[in-house]
């Protein structure tokens, strides 16, 4: 990484607010401060180091736990007085095992939409190793893997009927449920959603570096 230090405007006390974010979800993990050679050594290491308030010292973050965030990107806010970095975790951020700082609920209207996935993939696992009487995802997994099969080709089938018909809302439903039962299938054979964004993101820079070439 090549950053121009000049580009930032550290704070009088020297230092400059840090928003830490999970680069594999999108999740806030910290809100954390750098001075000048916490920012250096960040760029040079490419690993996350902050200055402690508390301690007045500089801090590798994990350095000691193992739960060190390797940094994939760094961005600058519009005043220039503030970074957004993003890592990719190798732990919990939290001191407390949290995977973010921020786990104390104090109020929240609905599920944001970019958790419902997550949320719905957490309740597949968990109708998995605690079934429930009645529950259609228990079912599933009770049936197995040519069930779950079966019932992704009907929603998929029925998903090209419903574009076929040029019916939006009948698509909307049928994807739903065709990326229900693909998260089942995920669950029964250990597919994460890591593994899926990763080849993505390998399938992205393979284009990409044919482009360039």
């Amino acid at each position: 990484m090549n950053i121009e230090m000049d580009a930032i405007t550290f704070g009088t006390d020297g230092l400059l607010p840090v928003i830490v974010q999970d680069a594999t979800n999108g999740k806030i993990l910290t809100l954390a401060y750098m001075n000048k050679e916490a920012f250096s050594k960040t760029v040079e290491t490419k690993e996350a180091w902050f200055f402690s308030r508390k301690r007045q010292t500089l801090w590798n973050k994990g350095e000691t736990s193992g739960n060190k965030q390797a940094v994939h990107a760094i961005f600058l806010d519009c005043d220039q007085d503030a970074l957004l970095l993003q890592v990719r975790p190798l732990g919990p951020a939290c001191h407390k095992g949290k995977h973010t700082c921020f786990h104390h609920e104090l109020y929240q209207e609905s599920i944001p939409p970019y958790q419902v996935l997550e949320q719905l993939k957490k309740q597949i696992t968990k109708r998995k190793h605690s079934p429930v009487v009645g529950s259609y995802t228990a079912y599933l997994f009770r049936e197995g893997l040519d069930k779950v099969l079966k019932k992704i080709g009907e929603e998929a089938s029925e998903v090209i009927i419903g574009a076929k018909n040029k019916n939006k809302q009948e698509v909307t439903w049928e994807i739903a449920d065709l990326t229900y039962h693909t998260l089942v299938l995920m669950e029964l054979l250990d597919v994460s959603f890591h593994d899926i964004t990763n080849e993505l993101q390998q399938r992205h820079n393979q284009k990409k570096d044919v482009r360039n070439e």
